[in-house]
Parts: C-alpha cells; sequence; structure tokens
C-alpha cells in the first residue's frame, strides 16, 4: 500500500467506477505494518469491530512499547492487556491510564457508549480478571456495570442487584473456586452469561481447571465460557451481542 493507490481508490470513488462497498472491501484486507518482529493489523476494526489489541505478558519492554505507540499514532487509542508498570512508564502516552491490579493501559475510551454489560464477579480475588472485562468493554465502546464479590458463598448479595442485571444487554460472570456464579446468574435472570473462570481457589482448582469444567457441565442452556482468566476475551463477544441487542433497540 503506497499513497498512489490510495490517491487512485480515491479518484475511483469520485468519478463512479467504484462503489463506497466496494472501497470499504478493499480497505478491509489493506496491508499491515511491520514494527518491530511484529505485524500490526492497522484494519482488524473494519473486519470484525474489534481492534488489534496489545497482549503484553511476556513480551520485552521495547516491543510492546513500539506496538503500542504505533497503533495509538495511527488510531488516537490503544489497549494493553497483561502489562507492567515499566511498560506504562516507558510509553509515554499522555492519555494512557494504568490499571495495576488487572494490568491494563488504556487509552481512547470512547465517551457516547451504548448499551449495557454487567460484569459481576464472585470474590475479590477475581477482582483483576472482572477489571479487565470491564475495560476491554468500556474501551470497545459498551456501557458496562462492576459488580464485585458476590459470589455463591454469600448469594444474597447478589440479589441486592437484580433490577441492575436486568437492565443488562448480556452478563461477563467471573468466577473461581468451584465456579458456580454464572449458573446462579443465568438461572435467575434468564441473560446470556459468559462465564470465566479464574485461577482464584486452593489446590483442587487446579489452576482454574475446576471452575472451567463445572462452568461447561452447567444444566442452564444460557451460558458460554471462555478460557481460564481470559477478562479480555469475554468482553470482545459480550460486546458483540450487546451491539445487537442495543441496535435493535434504537
Amino acid at each position: 500500500m503506497d499513497e498512489g493507490y490510495l490517491r487512485e481508490l480515491i479518484q475511483k470513488l469520485k468519478n463512479g467506477s467504484l462503489s463506497e462497498d466496494d472501497l470499504i472491501q478493499i480497505l478491509k484486507s489493506l496491508p499491515f505494518e511491520k514494527v518491530r518482529s511484529s505485524h500490526i493489523d492497522h484494519h482488524r476494526h473494519l473486519r470484525h469491530g474489534i481492534p488489534e489489541v496489545v497482549f503484553a505478558k511476556d513480551k520485552p519492554v521495547e516491543d510492546v512499547v513500539a506496538i503500542g505507540r504505533r497503533i495509538y499514532e495511527k488510531s488516537g487509542r490503544v489497549l494493553i492487556t497483561r502489562a507492567r508498570e515499566e511498560i506504562y512508564r516507558a510509553i509515554q502516552i499522555k492519555e494512557a491510564e494504568f490499571f495495576p491490579r488487572s494490568g491494563v493501559i488504556v487509552a481512547g475510551i470512547p465517551q457516547d457508549r451504548v448499551g449495557l454489560i454487567a460484569i459481576v464477579s464472585a470474590g475479590t480475588s477475581d477482582g483483576p480478571v472482572a477489571e479487565e472485562a470491564d475495560l476491554t468493554a468500556s474501551f470497545l465502546g459498551s456501557k458496562t456495570l462492576l459488580i464485585e464479590d458476590v459470589g455463591v458463598a454469600g448469594i444474597h448479595r447478589l440479589f441486592a442487584y437484580m433490577d441492575s442485571l436486568m437492565q443488562a444487554n448480556v452478563v461477563i460472570a467471573v468466577a473461581g473456586m468451584e465456579g458456580a456464579l454464572p449458573t446462579v446468574v443465568a438461572s435467575i435472570t434468564g441473560k446470556v452469561v459468559i462465564g470465566v473462570p479464574t485461577s482464584t481457589g486452593y489446590g483442587t482448582s487446579l489452576g482454574g481447571l475446576t471452575p472451567l469444567f463445572s462452568m461447561l457441565n452447567t444444566c442452564v442452556p444460557l451460558i458460554t465460557v471462555v478460557n481460564i482468566d481470559n477478562g479480555f476475551g469475554a468482553a470482545c463477544v459480550a460486546h458483540k451481542i450487546n451491539l445487537l441487542v442495543a441496535s435493535e433497540e434504537t
């Protein structure tokens, strides 16, 4: 891709030999940009509505900084997950905020967000994953409500938020230990629930496998499950569902 090619496309659009729909299809497949050892997909949002996000865990600081800065330069916004404070200090994006509990660095959360996604967590130990889901969904453009520490050990706490849960278009339920929270939420609300098993728990939780298996074996048919500790993935799916429901309501 070069400037001449883009000008040719613009000229074809002006003279009517290229339709707007055809141009959109061409833009969806424009080349990536190579930065250090990575290939940044700047046009991912055009293809499926979710921009490229930087997963920082186990990556060198200089790689994350270079990728994050370039994404921000091109789009004016960036989301980095599983980041460390040294990355935040090095990236030097004035608008960026760092959330140390979840390890999220974010810049460019839109002011006008739509619909409503409720994120509920079973315990405070599940908070980092719940916060990752909350920040990701907000970055993508969904309104969110974060409700923490309402697990089945004191189920009456959840009932205090029933009105808010019933207003949500979709619910993300984050839980470790035995992973029962998604089943309870789906059962009492009738909402589509995205279960996020976490690695929180004692020995036989097996690093999150026990809540994962529990959620997969739920008897409530309104639940889908993402990978262990994957608040980001849950938020992406919830955002898509939220947009569909919100569009039907307008």
